[in-house]
């Protein structure tokens, strides 16, 4: 088998953007990454301000075979300083690892992906961490942690000592045109929008305090992130009050959501949910949202 693992080179990019677009397709319908977003992500991440702050070392790594770069990963060190998170600081982690699965025409995809994860570890050796995590973040949204749909790379992760430790959540979807709208649950109820700290507020009113609120970010294909993509938005924070639940205010919210962003010509709206919070899960669907995906977080090795 010929095989090398080696630095990313920009002539790769073409590449790597086909492989990362794959694994971004078989868990979100209708979208991928330009090439030069891809490129920007492998220099920083300004949108996670709070992170991103923290990473001390970049390394992407891929797994040439026959010529084709079958497999990639997107390495991270983090300081070892009092600003850095505990549980990031001097840790290494593979922000994200993408390989062709075995194919009748390329049988041994995973024997690349196998020695490209050997590989990370030997980075992370050099770096010196203390500690080492492996996640999926791609540049697209709603795409992180280790879904459902990339068994080979999960057990890419498994096979090279690293175990799921965290929660899973699962990823719902709606098509913002078919988003129930129903009436006003009550009367004496008003809404009212602000800039929230996730997004534009929209907050259900009665008198003279809010009784709940929604808030969506409509920021996630901005810039050079994605070349193919409607207008996204996801569910920053939903909330009502104790005392007015199951009182219909929750579905209104989002019924008034709905038609704000269809104002704007937003299509779709996402929102997540712990794999366990059934509750909300039944009400995410009620609403008129489907589930898109299951994702594992928290690899750790």
């Amino acid at each position: 088998m010929s095989m090398l693992i080696r630095p990313f080179l920009r002539g790769d990019r073409e590449q790597v953007t086909d492989l990362v677009n794959a694994h971004v397709a078989a868990v979100v319908p209708g979208v991928s990454v330009s090439a030069q977003g891809l490129m920007s992500q492998l220099e920083r991440q300004p949108g996670e301000f709070v992170v991103d702050r923290w990473v001390r070392d970049r390394v992407t790594l891929v797994a040439e075979q026959r010529g084709r770069v079958v497999a990639a990963a997107h390495l991270l060190r983090y300081a070892d300083d009092e600003e850095t998170a505990p549980e990031y600081r001097n840790a290494g982690e593979i922000h994200w690892l993408t390989c062709w699965p075995d194919a009748p025409y390329w049988p041994d995809a995973s024997e690349a992906g196998d020695a490209l994860a050997v590989a990370c570890h030997a980075q992370f050796q050099r770096w010196g961490v203390a500690r080492r995590y492996a996640d999926g973040m791609l540049p697209a949204p709603a795409v992180y942690g280790v879904p459902e749909q990339w068994p080979h790379v999960r057990a890419l992760y498994e096979r090279a000592g690293f175990r799921h430790d965290g929660r899973t959540e699962v990823v719902y979807l709606a098509a913002v045109d078919e988003l129930r709208r129903p009436e006003t649950p009550s009367d004496g109820l008003a809404v009212r929008r602000t800039l929230g700290v996730n997004g534009t507020r929209i907050a259900a009113v009665c008198g003279d305090g809010e009784v709940g609120y929604i808030e969506i970010d409509t920021n996630l294909d901005a810039g050079p992130r994605m070349s193919r993509v409607g207008a996204w938005a996801d569910v920053g924070n939903l909330w009502v009050e104790p005392g007015h639940r199951r009182c219909g205010i929750g579905g209104w919210l989002v019924g008034q959501a709905a038609a704000w962003l269809g104002l704007g010509e937003t299509t779709r709206l996402l929102d997540y949910c712990d794999a366990d919070d059934e509750a909300y899960a039944a009400f995410l669907t009620k609403v008129g949202f489907t589930a898109l995906t299951r994702t594992a977080r928290g690899f750790a090795a």
